[in-house]
């Protein structure tokens, strides 16, 4: 059994949307990861209240979570990589990114009066939450790839 750092990615939705060229894209980056110490996994949630008891879960268990948000802050990929790592030290090596379905997060989760949380923007363009799955598995590739110093973040 490999042991190494663990991300989680949770997201609301159906696996691939009746698309296959988005389950063919998220694995091309999931294959580019498998020879990393890195392991990234997706969970896929039926619906909202799902989705925060799941992440109220991995809080329970002291893994930093980060949700993907419109109003969160932006950043380059390097400073990605160095928030996704500092994160992985914080949660003992697990981390878990949140994808809110079509109607975004719930707002229990991103809400006035919610436990305060990571609120990370992939971009100001609006994307659909399977398309924002690919573009964070690709930074997250991406981090991985600058942490090794890899000619692939140029």
């Amino acid at each position: 059994m490999k042991m190494g750092l663990e991300v989680k990615i949770r997201i609301v939705g159906r696996k691939n949307g009746g698309e296959p060229w988005l389950e063919s894209s998220y694995s091309t980056y999931e294959k580019r990861l498998k020879p990393t110490n890195l392991q990234v996994t997706t969970q896929w949630h039926k619906n909202d209240d799902d989705l925060v008891k799941a992440v109220e879960g991995d809080e329970a268990k002291n893994h930093p979570v980060v949700l993907l948000d419109p109003l969160g802050k932006m950043c380059t990929s390097e400073k990605f990589c160095d928030g996704m790592y500092k994160w992985l030290e914080e949660g003992g090596s697990r981390l878990t990114f949140v994808i809110g379905g079509a109607e975004g997060l719930p707002e229990e989760l991103r809400g006035v009066g919610a436990r305060r949380r990571n609120l990370l923007s992939l971009s100001s363009l609006t994307f659909t939450h399977q398309f924002a799955r690919i573009l964070l598995m690709e930074q997250i590739y991406r981090a991985s790839e600058i942490r090794k110093g890899s000619g692939y973040h140029k």
